[in-house]
């Protein structure tokens, strides 16, 4: 806007009222200059080119080609009938597989993005920055949120013919807060909540700071052992279970229907309720949850970072009418209700469809790479489902995870060992790779290095 670029004039050691006679190239490096410096930020509006060449002293051709070099830089970008606004920056290339590594290629963590997302999302947020709309998203908000945003939210949250009642939704600040605030309201300090053997390590974390005792409960391939659950309880009872029954993280594993209906069987004629973990569930929208099986007995946790884009936080517990005073005193006394703003937009991308778009797209985005990750690890012993962003890779002999994870990363690759999921004394030989963040033709560098690695003998302690 007009103020921003007076603002960042006024403060800018390079501004430069100059004459006609100075290089349109020397202008845009005092423009590219105060980007660089933050004096003009992503977002800001520079003026239009002729008070641009008035302000400056130059003439108007010369202004037209200030802001053709700035654009031919990468620092603005032009909105037929808006002007020209500073851009976002770049983000940086993909680094090179090299030894020693010059870069890193991240298949620790998981950034799933979808193809013009961005544009997408702006579109259908133009109209909460309208000032009076504005106005409302930036108000304070509670933990229920308006009756209206809270059956958007249902709606989100539907699949596999399951929508939760809108009435039993709360809104944190993200999952983390949100399952945070679920773990602190049904296990008090010194309590007992029961785990999957492998499980998120968040949870590990939340445990300890609370004082919780995890207890690890027995799996396959299909996932939890719903009898785990009962002989834990019969030999000391638990206060809840934390399970994710699909696309498990880390193994991927999706919970088949017979599984979830006798995990619902043994919750409900024990009394354990459930937090069940379901933010990576958005890409099998196919499969109901556990909640639809057991619905009094379960506080679902979901997020909006993996379904929209990672830099977005805003968590959701769908809560039994007898759990939800707790949890949403939890999430108030903890300071993680949500920015009403971060609300406003979901609900305004779901309305628009914007939500239903990146889903599909996110979901296509995972086969293609789980087809380059079953491509490059033919042979080994890697475990996952389709639409998956993770893969389970159980190494070969006589590989250990750590031993692997620092190989990996002297080929400047970052892996996750089983030992960062495992609770209990049971750690498997095993990495998990996160699949989303690098680009495709990245990700089949990497893989296809990793499945070198993997091919050769563990260096020993003080080979070289």
């Amino acid at each position: 806007m007009k103020d921003d670029w007076d603002a960042g004039r006024r403060t800018s050691p390079g501004g430069c009222r100059s004459d006609h006679r100075k290089d349109y190239r020397r202008v845009a490096d005092v423009v590219a200059g105060e980007i660089g410096a933050g004096l003009l930020r992503p977002g800001d509006r520079l003026p239009p080119q002729r008070e641009f060449a008035r302000r400056h002293g130059i003439a108007d051709s010369t202004a037209a080609r200030v802001y053709r070099e700035l654009a031919r830089r990468g620092l603005t970008v032009g909105e037929v009938g808006r002007g020209t606004f500073v851009r976002a920056a770049a983000p940086l290339a993909a680094p090179a597989l090299t030894e020693p590594a010059t870069g890193r290629v991240d298949l620790e963590l998981n950034y799933p993005e979808a193809p013009g997302q961005s544009a997408l999302l702006a579109e259908a947020l133009g109209p909460l920055l309208r000032p009076d709309a504005l106005a409302e998203a930036l108000r304070p908000s509670g933990a229920s949120g308006p009756p209206a945003l809270r059956e958007s939210a249902a709606d989100l949250l539907a699949r596999g013919g399951w929508r939760p009642d809108p009435a039993r939704i709360l809104f944190a600040g993200n999952g983390r807060q949100a399952l945070t605030a679920a773990v602190t309201a049904l296990v008090p300090p010194g309590g007992r909540l029961g785990v999957e053997e492998l499980t998120y390590p968040v949870v590990k974390a939340v445990a300890a700071r609370l004082g919780i005792t995890l207890v690890p409960l027995a799996m396959d391939d299909a996932g939890l052992l719903p009898e785990a659950v009962a002989d834990a309880h019969a030999a000391a009872p638990l206060h809840a279970l934390y399970v994710q029954p699909r696309l498990h993280n880390p193994l991927s594993c999706s919970m088949p229907a017979p599984r979830v209906e006798s995990l619902a069987e043994v919750l409900g004629r024990l009394g354990i309720p459930a937090i069940e973990d379901a933010v990576w569930a958005f890409l099998r929208d196919d499969l109901p949850p556990l909640a639809a099986r057991a619905p009094e007995r379960t506080v679902l946790i979901d997020s909006l970072s993996k379904r929209v884009a990672p830099g977005l936080t805003l968590g959701y517990a769908v809560a039994p009418d007898d759990l939800a005073a707790g949890i949403a005193t939890a999430l108030r006394s903890g300071g993680w209700t949500p920015a009403r703003f971060a609300v406003e937009a979901a609900d305004r991308w779901q309305r628009a469809g914007a939500v239903r778009e990146l889903v599909a797209a996110k979901q296509r985005e995972a086969a293609v790479r789980q087809e380059i990750a079953g491509r490059c690890l033919a042979g080994f012993a890697v475990r996952s489902e389709p639409y998956s962003y993770h893969c389970w890779w159980r190494l070969p002999r006589p590989w250990r995870a750590d031993t692997f994870v620092a190989a990996a990363a002297r080929h400047g690759i970052g892996v996750v060992p089983a030992g960062a999921f495992a609770v209990g004394p049971r750690t498997p030989a095993a990495v998990r790779l996160a699949l989303a963040s690098p680009p495709p033709d990245v990700l089949a560098h990497a893989l296809t290095t990793l499945a070198g690695l993997a091919r050769s003998a563990p260096e020993e302690p003080g080979e070289s």
